[in-house]
């Protein structure tokens, strides 16, 4: 069964950065197909990027050259970095393993 493991949210202005990190632990787990997502307050949770099986990466359009999602293969562990944060990225967020398991989720907010 396969843990995930949050961290790296916080408080930070508009067009600051931040980086999340998402530990994986357990058997038959496979970083290919690793996600996250967020949930923003009264909203739906959305996909904001993925690891593909191929090893290329996906983004929605709205953090699209702002977001960049990366592994370390040695270390079980997904990131997400942040950079020039927007109010509208405050949200929940969480990593999501290919077989539907979910992280407890970090929180992200962005004000001044």
């Amino acid at each position: 069964q396969v843990q995930l493991v949050e961290s790296g949210g916080g408080l930070v202005q508009p067009g600051g950065s931040l980086r999340l990190s998402c530990a994986a632990s357990g058997s038959g787990f496979s970083i290919n197909g690793m996600a996250w997502y967020r949930q923003a307050p009264g909203k739906e949770r959305d996909l904001v990027a993925r690891l593909t099986t191929f090893g290329s990466t996906y983004y929605v359009d709205s953090v699209k050259g702002r977001f960049t999602i990366s592994r370390d293969n040695a270390k079980n562990t997904m990131y997400l970095q942040m950079n020039n944060l927007k109010p509208e990225d405050t949200a929940v967020y969480y990593c999501r393993a290919p077989g539907g398991t979910w992280g407890q989720g970090t929180q992200v907010t962005v004000s001044s």
